[in-house]
C-alpha cells in the first residue's frame, strides 16, 4: 500500500486547507471544507476527484464549503455524531473508537470535545499522520468556546498518547502568537525558546510551520505541559492538579 498523498495549502485569513489522496483508488477526501473555491482550484491542480469531506466541526471556516463542494462533486459527508445537526449536508455519522476505511487507508475517530461541544479528530494510524482541527494547534489549543476545561485536558491527552513521530496537521496557522505566549509561562524551557526563534525564521521566509508532532509538542507546548515544574512556577500554581494547570495556562492565553 502506498502512502496517503497529502496536499496542504492556505486559505482564508490563516486556515489550512487538506486534500487527502489515496493513489491505488482515487478516492480524495477535504479535511474540512474552510473556502469551497480554494479546495476546488487544489482539486483542479492536482487531477483530484474529490469523494469524502471529513468534517472535525461545525465551525463556519470548517465547514462553510459543505453544501457547495457536495454540489458540485456529489461527495459525501462524514461528521461528528455528537454535532450532526450542525454540519451542513452530514452522510456519516461517526464518533469516538469508530474507524473506517477511507481508500486502502484505515481512519480512527476520536471524540474531542472542548473547543465545541461535538469536535472529532481523524487519525491515519498507518500513515503517521493526524488531522486535529482546532483542538490543538503548534504550541498552542482551541479556545473553550463550549466545553470545560476538564474536556480539553482529556481530549489533548487522547492526542499525547499517539507515537511521537504522529505528525499533527492543524487547521490555523496560529504557531508565531502561540510561540509569543509560550514562553511568557515557561521562559525556561531551552527547547521552546529554539522553537520559537525557528518559527520566526519560518515565517518570515513565508513557509508553514505546520505539520508538527507529538514529540515537538510534548517538549513545547505548555497545554500539553501541566506538569512542569517551570510551568507550575511561573504561573504560581505549584500544588495544583494537571487540569487546575491547563485551565490557568488557558485563561492566560485567553487574557494575552
Amino acid at each position: 500500500m502506498s502512502p496517503i498523498e497529502i496536499h496542504q495549502f492556505p486559505c482564508l485569513q490563516d486556515n489550512y486547507g487538506y486534500l487527502v489522496h489515496d493513489r491505488e483508488t482515487g478516492v480524495t477526501a477535504a479535511i474540512d471544507t474552510p473556502d469551497a473555491a480554494a479546495i476546488l482550484a487544489a482539486l483542479d491542480g492536482r487531477g483530484w476527484r474529490l469523494t469524502h469531506i471529513l468534517n472535525t466541526h461545525h465551525h463556519a471556516d470548517h465547514a462553510g464549503g459543505n453544501l457547495e463542494l457536495k454540489r458540485r462533486t456529489g461527495c459525501r459527508i462524514v461528521g461528528p455524531r455528537a454535532d450532526a445537526q450542525r454540519i451542513p449536508g452530514i452522510d456519516t455519522e461517526v464518533g469516538d473508537g469508530d474507524a473506517f476505511e477511507l481508500g486502502a487507508h484505515r481512519v480512527e475517530v476520536l471524540d474531542t470535545p472542548g473547543h465545541t461541544r461535538g469536535h472529532i479528530v481523524y487519525l491515519f494510524p498507518d500513515d503517521g499522520a493526524a488531522f486535529v482541527g482546532d483542538t490543538l494547534f503548534a504550541m498552542g489549543c482551541g479556545r473553550l468556546f463550549e466545553g470545560t476545561p476538564v474536556q480539553m485536558w482529556t481530549s489533548l491527552q487522547k492526542i499525547l498518547r499517539w507515537p511521537d513521530a504522529t505528525r499533527l496537521y492543524c487547521a490555523h496557522e496560529y504557531t508565531q502568537a502561540n510561540g509569543r505566549f509560550a514562553v511568557t509561562v515557561e521562559p525556561g524551557n531551552a527547547a521552546l525558546v529554539e522553537r520559537v526563534a525557528d518559527v520566526a525564521r519560518a515565517r518570515a521566509a513565508g513557509n508553514p510551520t505546520i505539520p508538527t508532532t507529538v514529540a515537538l509538542e510534548k517538549a513545547t507546548n505548555p497545554f500539553l505541559r501541566p506538569s512542569s515544574r517551570g510551568l507550575r512556577e511561573t504561573i504560581g500554581m505549584v500544588g495544583a492538579s494537571d487540569v487546575e494547570v491547563f485551565a490557568r495556562t488557558r485563561a492566560l492565553k485567553d487574557a494575552f
